[in-house]
């Protein structure tokens, strides 16, 4: 029997009445399934004209011409136990692929006087950050400040389409990063002025003075799209959608309120607009994708696929809420309002969706690049207070022991990470205290303060033969 399907609830607004003022780049499922799904959430509740055209830079072109076709109109189906909900999406008016419709299509509509918001979902790569400044060393960034009218990355392609807004006289403009970086805005406003500093200091005045960049907290888990869950969304729709997306239910938006001109109205649609975004980041940085990479490391080497079978698993069920709520939730400044054991046991709940199928394989990448804010911050802190932290300690070990490639039992365990590289030649090495400290030496990750004290050393160090020697499930069930 088919799980339960709601009728698709379509576009009620009049679409025709819409025009281009808001680019999204980086158009991708989590664009589709969280930002797309808030603006045409907004539409429906107003009679707002704010369309947006949906950009892609390099690969992705086939799909962002598949959405033309369909009249820029895609599928949204919220998956949960109960069943799948559908939505039809239509705030997309139109497309830009800088290869396949030339960069100057894309530079003339970022200069656009009538385009009001710029949002991203570039992934934190997009950003070509060193530390909190741009990376200036980066080839692609030096390609481009050679060439700077023939941009390739995103941060030269912003910084022209700016530069052709300050010398037109257009007005400056809110750029709005979606991207699941702390402090987005600071850093994607740093990264544009870091690069228009190397090329005109008109340029980087007007960015300050006319710009602004508010930082921003989205949450909606939208695992990538397989052939199982097309078939599935083909099944409740009744015919294919190639643009369509599945994801679950919940969705959070929080919000700086700082922007150039006028403000979309997405707190009709339940998004929170704030002074300081970055208490909710913390809050979810550390209990949701802390606990994610605990619940995918590890559950990944005990041959668990996907966070719903490790919701199955007692021991990892009963570890990850009290990760978050005796290790993770004390290192916070709580928001005010915010039920924090309530938070957590949502986050239990969406954990254990089994529709999402969500595999800790997909979120155990880029560890080296999340761990020092999901893991790593929290530890400094209990280092400083003197708290136990032997529940992120087996994390970190886990990490360290996925790394090496293979489950409990032998599974095959993809490596995909920024440093893979560099960590595959250590695993190639070295095993027990050499590989353990050998890793902590990876400054990108660990630092240089967290590898000079012992008694995070030796706790890592023990923690990972306790994961060795007796087994992910039992490592954590002697931890509890």
């Amino acid at each position: 029997m088919s799980d339960p399907t709601s009728a698709i609830q379509e576009s009620p607004y009049d679409r025709s009445a819409l025009r281009p003022r808001i680019l999204h780049l980086g158009f991708g499922a989590f664009a589709k399934a969280h930002v797309m799904a808030f603006h045409d959430d907004m539409l429906r509740r107003t009679s707002g004209d704010w369309g947006v055209i949906a950009v892609r830079l390099h690969s992705g072109a086939d799909e962002l011409t598949q959405l033309d076709e369909a009249g820029g109109v895609f599928t949204v189906g919220e998956m949960s136990g109960a069943g799948l909900h559908l939505r039809e999406i239509g705030c997309v008016t139109g497309t830009l692929h800088a290869r396949r419709d030339g960069l100057p299509a894309l530079l003339s509509r970022i200069a656009d006087p009538g385009l009001g918001v710029i949002t991203l979902t570039i992934t934190e790569k997009g950003y070509c950050l060193s530390g909190s400044a741009l990376d200036l060393a980066h080839d692609g960034i030096r390609e481009d400040l050679a060439n700077p009218e023939a941009p390739r990355t995103a941060i030269g392609i912003l910084a022209q389409g700016l530069a052709m807004r300050m010398a037109t006289g257009a007005p400056g403009v809110t750029i709005l990063s979606c991207d699941n970086l702390p402090a987005n805005g600071h850093l994607c406003r740093r990264a544009l002025l870091d690069y228009a500093g190397q090329l005109d200091p008109k340029l980087t005045e007007w960015i300050e003075t006319v710009c602004r960049f508010p930082c921003s907290m989205v949450d909606r888990i939208t695992p990538a799209m397989t052939q199982a869950s097309r078939q599935k969304l083909e099944a409740a729709l009744g015919r294919p959608d190639p643009n369509g997306i599945l994801c679950e239910p919940f969705r959070q938006w929080v919000i700086e309120d700082s922007f150039a001109g006028e403000r979309p109205q997405w707190d009709l649609a339940g998004a929170q607009f704030v002074a300081d975004v970055a208490p909710f980041e913390e809050m979810k940085l550390r209990l949701l994708n802390g606990s994610h990479s605990f619940l995918a490391y590890l559950g990944a080497l005990a041959d668990k696929e996907t966070i719903s079978d490790c919701m199955n698993e007692p021991v990892l069920k009963s570890a990850a809420q009290k990760l978050m709520l005796d290790e993770q939730a004390p290192t916070l400044e709580v928001p005010g309002g915010v039920d924090i054991p309530g938070y957590a046991a949502d986050l239990i709940e969406r954990f254990s969706n089994p529709a999402l199928q969500h595999k800790t394989t997909q979120i155990a990448s880029d560890g080296s690049q999340k761990l020092p804010q999901r893991l790593l911050a929290p530890i400094r802190h209990h280092l400083g207070t003197g708290r136990p932290w032997p529940l992120s300690a087996l994390a970190v070990a886990g990490w360290m022991h996925y790394c090496r490639g293979a489950s409990e039992t032998s599974a095959a365990l993809p490596l995909n990470d920024p440093l893979a590289e560099r960590i595959r030649s250590i695993a190639g090495q070295s095993d027990g205290t050499g590989y353990v400290d050998t890793l902590l030496s990876l400054t990108p990750v660990f630092g240089d303060e967290l590898p000079a004290s012992q008694d995070f050393a030796d706790k890592i160090r023990s923690a990972y033969d306790d994961i060795g020697s007796r087994g992910v499930i039992n490592s954590i069930a002697a931890s509890l």
